[in-house]
């Protein structure tokens, strides 16, 4: 098998190490990732500035881009074959309910996924602003994921999100199948000013509460449980499909 794995926390990521380590177990796997952190950049592609690329040993190379580049660079230009697996992560922190949106980590899996090939997102659930994470035990997860993932195949058009509780092994509870969940989200701009007089602003918010919905991905991760979403990329709200149909546009 040749299995490539990127993230959005860049290629010297502790997440990125302990995966690339667990699925050398499953075959032969690159590491095609940012050169430095790139959360939440979402599904972005860099049009209007030229990539490049360092190889900073065998296998592992460093792209001055974002996950979805990563992605792209990896399949169409750096690997010899193309992957059997993509996997993303494992991500320094959840990504839950609606922060996929904003998510690096799942954009890369989503990128792959739009090019036909199996993808797995793993995030592993740490607290803001928490350094340390069990990385090992949440990449011992990754790899029995992946090991299904590739004996059974995925459904048509879909790819997986994985969240991880943050904690040793025996801690944790039964992988569970779960929908997406819902937050509450206020914003907020911090605004500031320099020495110089000028202002400058920092896009924030208070720590966001999810919808504690049982069959939510939320649900699970608060309960210690792995969270495993299918996710697709038809973003069309079908239930709306008939209301709107009635509009005399």
């Amino acid at each position: 098998m040749h299995i490539m794995v990127t993230n959005d926390d860049g290629i010297n990521a502790p997440g990125i190490i302990a995966l690339a380590a667990a699925l050398g177990e499953l075959g032969t796997v690159t590491v095609v990732a940012p050169d430095r952190e790139r959360s939440a950049v979402g599904h972005s592609l860099t049009l209007h500035a030229p990539l490049r690329v360092f190889e900073l040993r065998k296998g592992f190379y460093a792209v001055d881009g974002t996950p979805t580049d990563c992605v792209n660079m990896a399949i169409h230009s750096l690997l010899p074959h193309r992957p059997d697996l993509v996997v993303s992560g494992i991500n320094h922190g959840a990504n839950l309910g609606d922060d996929v949106t904003y998510s690096g980590t799942v954009a890369a899996a989503m990128e792959a996924n739009l090019m036909g090939i199996p993808a797995i997102a793993v995030s592993l659930a740490t607290l803001a602003f928490e350094r340390q994470g069990h990385f090992d035990a949440a990449a011992r997860v990754a790899l029995g994921i992946a090991r299904q993932v590739t004996a059974n195949g995925l459904p048509a058009d879909t790819f997986l999100n994985v969240n991880i509780p943050n904690c040793p092994a025996e801690e944790m509870q039964p992988t569970l199948i779960t929908r997406q969940g819902k937050r509450s989200f206020v914003g907020t701009i911090i605004d500031k000013t320099d020495p110089r007089g000028r202002k400058y602003y920092w896009i924030g918010s208070v720590e966001p509460a999810f919808n504690d919905e049982e069959g939510t991905d939320f649900h699970a991760i608060n309960r210690k449980h792995v969270s495993v979403t299918p996710l697709h990329l038809d973003l069309t709200n079908h239930d709306s499909l008939k209301v709107l149909s009635q509009w005399p546009l």
